[in-house]
């Protein structure tokens, strides 16, 4: 037995991106609802059938119905594959929430929404431990209880989970804390999570996908998903990247003594072509100018 899968989180559908105007607003809640296309592209080329999405599909527990739909619809288009969904801390599965709201309506036979922690068998002899998420914080792990699931002797175990496996920062402690030895512990072959913007690799059995949009200035690997082939039940996963994203999101930093220091970014976007349409370009301009200088500097910024 073996499966192929693509892993993915973090779409963050109806970001509002409001430190933008409304039409360049408009253009990155745009990119994050044909990520969707993409990631379709990316499973199908690397012969997956099925996409986990490891919570996190929408921004927030109450959106409005075009947001809602759009991407339960984008996923019918593509009904060859299988979307394996769970509800993460920015859109959990709360009374009067996105989901209620969507099973209300009904979803597409290719979308499967995990509400339970059961095993699910999604392949012959491939199971799927979900952990979905009913709260935006939570004190326990909601991966603890794949410790003790139990599965056919010598099958595939795969964990979908949202959640850190440790803080942010030195001194705030993540939401949803996750063990970082999950995999080891419930005999998974591998755990697909999702809560990190970037891609990350915890071992060889446990990855974050990251946002298949880049959505802010980091530089963590955001704009990808993971293919991943597991030949057999202990089996090492075979883990590739696949780019996803639209937009790249690059920060600048210039020493302005004179409007011309500009030369070397205007140089840099002209080298990027058609390319330059799909930048998010920050600029931090430092230095001191007369009135005249800085008015020019503006223009040529803009």
């Amino acid at each position: 037995m073996s499966i192929t899968f693509l892993h993915s989180s973090d779409w963050h559908i109806g970001k509002p991106f409001g430190r933008f105007d409304d039409e360049r607003g408009s253009v990155l809640r745009r990119a994050r609802l044909t990520a969707i296309d993409r990631l379709a592209d990316a499973a199908v080329s690397g012969g997956a059938a099925h996409v986990l999405v490891a919570g996190d599909l929408f921004d927030r527990p109450s959106l409005a119905d075009r947001d809602l739909r759009a991407p339960v619809e984008q996923m019918r288009v593509h009904a060859g594959l299988t979307w394996h969904v769970i509800p993460g801390n920015h859109d959990p599965a709360v009374t009067g929430g996105v989901w209620e709201r969507l099973l209300r309506d009904g979803l597409p036979a290719n979308v499967r929404l995990y509400l339970d922690t059961r095993p699910i068998e999604i392949g012959s002899g491939c199971w799927l431990l979900p952990a979905p998420l009913s709260a935006k914080a939570v004190t326990n792990d909601p991966t603890e209880w794949m410790d003790s699931a139990d599965t056919p002797g010598g099958n595939i175990r795969i964990g979908l989970a949202h959640g850190s496996v440790q803080g942010f920062g030195s001194e705030q402690a993540a939401s949803v804390a996750i063990a970082p030895d999950r995999a080891r512990r419930a005999r998974l072959d591998y755990l697909a999570l999702g809560d990190w913007h970037g891609q990350v690799e915890i071992g060889f059995r446990t990855a974050y996908s990251g946002t298949p949009e880049p959505d802010d200035f980091l530089d963590n690997g955001a704009g990808f998903a993971l293919l991943v082939r597991i030949e057999g039940s202990g089996a090492v996963p075979v883990v590739t990247r696949r780019e996803t994203g639209q937009h790249r999101w690059l920060k600048r930093r210039i020493e302005a003594t004179r409007p011309t220091d500009l030369a070397g970014i205007e140089g840099e976007i002209e080298g990027s072509g058609a390319r330059a349409r799909d930048t998010v370009l920050a600029i931090e301009a430092v230095g001191r100018l007369t009135v005249g200088e800085e008015r020019e500097l503006r223009r040529r910024l803009d």
